[in-house]
This record gives C-alpha cells, sequence and structure tokens, in this order.
C-alpha cells in the first residue's frame, strides 16, 4: 500500500490492515473471490507499472492467457498484483479510489 494511501485512510479515520502482499502474496483462491466480488476484469488486478510486469513482458502475452493461466500467475508473485487492495465485506477495490475509500465508513 503506497504512503499517500496510508495517509488518507489515518486521515479519514478508515480503519484497515495492511498486509505486505510483496511476503505474504495472495494466494489463488483469494484472488479468484477478490475478482469475482470486484466485478472487475482479471487484467485489472495486474500492477502494469512495476518491474516485474515489465520483465515478463506481460503487455504482449496477457492477451493470449485463459483467466486460469492469468490467476495462477498473479499467484506466483505479490509484485505482479495492484495495489492497494481494499477488502470491506464483500467489496473490493483495486487500486487508488479515494472516493470509495469514504464509503467503507
Amino acid at each position: 500500500m503506497c504512503q499517500k494511501t496510508r495517509r488518507f485512510l489515518d486521515k479519514h479515520n478508515i480503519p484497515y490492515t495492511f498486509r505486505d502482499i510483496k511476503d505474504d502474496r495472495p494466494t489463488r483462491d483469494e484472488l479468484v473471490k477478490w475478482i469475482a466480488a470486484s466485478g472487475m476484469p482479471i487484467g485489472s488486478f495486474f500492477n502494469t507499472r512495476g518491474d516485474a510486469y515489465k520483465e515478463l513482458e506481460l503487455k504482449d502475452k496477457l492477451p493470449q492467457m485463459s483467466d486460469e493461466e492469468m490467476i495462477d500467475l498473479l499467484a506466483t508473485d505479490g509484485m505482479l498484483v495492484k495495489r492497494p487492495i481494499m477488502l470491506s465485506g464483500d467489496q473490493v477495490l483495486v487500486g487508488v479510489q479515494e472516493d470509495e475509500y469514504l464509503k467503507l465508513k
């Protein structure tokens, strides 16, 4: 989670639990649940600005991959996963969405 997001959450007294997904990467089962709950395409869960994404040349490879292959790949490296991911009940927000964070209160 970026420092800007942490400051925003703290400023607005929005409780959160930080999880470093670099070291404690999401499991395949977690990713499947989060993707379904988010209503977003799997590609939205990729950290397209990260070094791992660029090194693996995923911009060109993802379009040819199946959903299962993409989920399996995300589960192998937390740095491939876009951050922050906010979970609140059955709601999942991916990326910085400050207006939506305020609704989580």
